[in-house]
């Protein structure tokens, strides 16, 4: 089973009790934002969108991790790798992605988790090249993308959506572990 521990984080692997905090996020209109549509999700997507992950884990040999506080073992949000089909344009790539709770914003756990996310895409899973693929507006994904050392690829469209994405890479060669 794979974790990995930050100085206040622990990734991991989804557990069943985390169904109801997540869901909680997803429900939150403010975290969903920048999601997809934009739409909350309930229960029954959340659980969904936990098994589509842990299947990822399966296939890929990497997914989303939960994203827990060490202090307080309290359910911040989601972190991780994923293959972004959405967008074909950009595969064979593989993106960096997150998502916290409003109550953990501004703080810096999104790029300390993602930070981890990356030396994990390096090291342990030998990825040469990793994206990141936000929505022109959501500044604190941007941001996040920047201090991972990521920089502006290209501009484009969400094929189903409508809405425009700027779509960010790095060189893991070039990666600051």
């Amino acid at each position: 089973m794979i974790e990995i521990r930050t100085p206040r984080l622990i990734l991991r692997r989804w557990h069943d009790d985390d169904l109801v905090p997540l869901a909680d996020i997803n429900a939150d209109p403010q975290v969903m934002r920048w999601v997809d549509d934009g739409s909350t999700r309930g229960l029954e997507r959340t659980a969904q969108d936990i098994e589509d992950w842990e299947e990822e884990w399966d296939e890929e040999g990497f997914g989303l991790f939960a994203v827990e506080l060490l202090a307080s073992g309290e359910l911040a949000g989601l972190t991780g790798l994923y293959v972004p089909a959405f967008l074909p344009e950009v595969l064979p790539a593989v993106a960096v992605g997150w998502r916290l709770g409003s109550q953990y914003w501004g703080q810096g756990y999104a790029s300390e988790a993602a930070h981890a996310t990356m030396e994990f895409a390096l090291q342990d899973r030998g990825l040469d090249r990793v994206v990141s693929i936000n929505r022109i507006g959501d500044e604190a994904s941007e941001n996040v993308a920047r201090k991972l050392g990521m920089t502006l690829d290209h501009e484009t469209t969400h094929p189903e959506h409508g809405f425009a994405l700027h779509v960010h890479h790095i060189d893991l060669t070039e990666f600051q572990a």
